[in-house]
């Protein structure tokens, strides 16, 4: 097939084309090639801005069999595609997130797909939340356009906090850089559920969708099995790298922020915008199986082990910060 994959250099996206390129498909790739190319001449390489007249510039005319979409953020991305491609695309996959239930008001947890049909929230609840609301609103918009977009057939994917190997948000790796330390780690939400998703489980669902999608315009939630606390999943992960003494304190989030602290680069899994969401449609209908959280855990933690970063995540940065807070009492 000829497949279209719009973002993609990155992490999961990265991931899926050689998936398709091992699988023989011809891949044309549409990003602003700003985190280099892996592939060389594998793909045919588009250099554009979705978000303006250049994705219209450079795909006019063309037409493609599927089309992976990491990159609607707002819902004029999706008309704009529809303007360039609609009738010519056979059928579009969008990745699109939990947040979408997050910024709806009173929604149900575990959400389901048809929980996210409802008043949403008219703003952030403080400003420090405006990032991830609107990343939330946003999101949801891109999701009615590609719906009204029925010259775009399509299946939208849902998924939470995506875990993985080469996560370029280093989030695993930020707990772990703590643990070597021997410092505590403060864990606001401790007793919080982290049902994630593992990248590989999400790069194999795109694939069997675009083998053989789905009736046009359904949406599913994409996440793992278990239902861990925040603290088990750290536990579980300090297992897996040998740890024999974690010592982890649950502090409330306003004191870290009353300390000048990120509660996000304290504990990448502490935000009150994780969401939590139910699998059950993806799984009784596309066959989706993810793996154990302990397997994928390992795989992290065993390729993290074996090319172990020289210098720590961002996030470390406020590490003195963080014991002093705790040394001071």
């Amino acid at each position: 097939m000829n497949i279209l994959v719009i973002g993609g250099n990155r992490f999961m996206g990265r991931s899926l084309v050689w998936r398709l390129l091992f699988a023989g498909h011809r891949v044309t790739l549409v990003n602003r090639g700003q985190h280099g190319d892996p592939f060389g001449d594998r793909v045919e390489r588009v250099v554009a801005d979705r978000s303006s007249d250049e994705l219209e510039r450079a795909l006019a005319g063309r037409s493609f069999d599927r089309a992976v979409d990491f990159a609607a953020f707002f819902g004029e991305d999706v008309r704009r595609l529809a303007r360039v491609l609609g009738g010519r695309i056979g059928h579009t996959v969008m990745i699109s997130t939990g947040q979408v239930y997050l910024v709806r008001e009173g929604c149900p947890t575990p959400s389901k797909e048809g929980d996210s049909v409802g008043p949403v929230m008219a703003g952030p609840p403080t400003p420090a939340d405006h990032e991830d609301w609107a990343y939330g609103i946003g999101k949801r918009q891109a999701e009615d356009a590609l719906v009204a977009a029925t010259e775009l057939p399509s299946t939208r994917l849902r998924i939470p906090m995506v875990n993985g190997e080469g996560d370029p948000k280093r989030r695993l790796e930020a707990y772990l850089w703590r643990m070597l330390d021997g410092g505590p780690l403060l864990v606001p939400g401790a007793g919080a559920v982290a049902r994630h998703v593992y990248r590989g489980a999400v790069v194999e669902a795109i694939t069997a969708i675009l083998e053989a999608p789905p009736a046009a315009g359904q949406v599913f939630n994409l996440a793992q099995a278990e239902l861990p606390t925040v603290r088990e999943l750290i536990e579980r992960l300090a297992a897996r790298v040998g740890v024999r003494h974690l010592e982890l304190i649950e502090l409330p989030a306003d004191r870290l922020e009353a300390a000048g602290l990120s509660v996000r680069a304290a504990s990448p899994f502490s935000s009150r915008w994780m969401s939590l969401i139910d699998p059950a449609k993806a799984v009784a209908e596309l066959g989706f199986a993810h793996p154990p959280l302990e397997a994928y855990l390992d795989s992290i933690a065993t390729s993290l082990l074996a090319h172990w970063p020289a210098e720590p995540p961002e996030s470390y940065r406020q590490r003195a910060a963080e014991l002093a807070l705790v040394r001071g009492g």
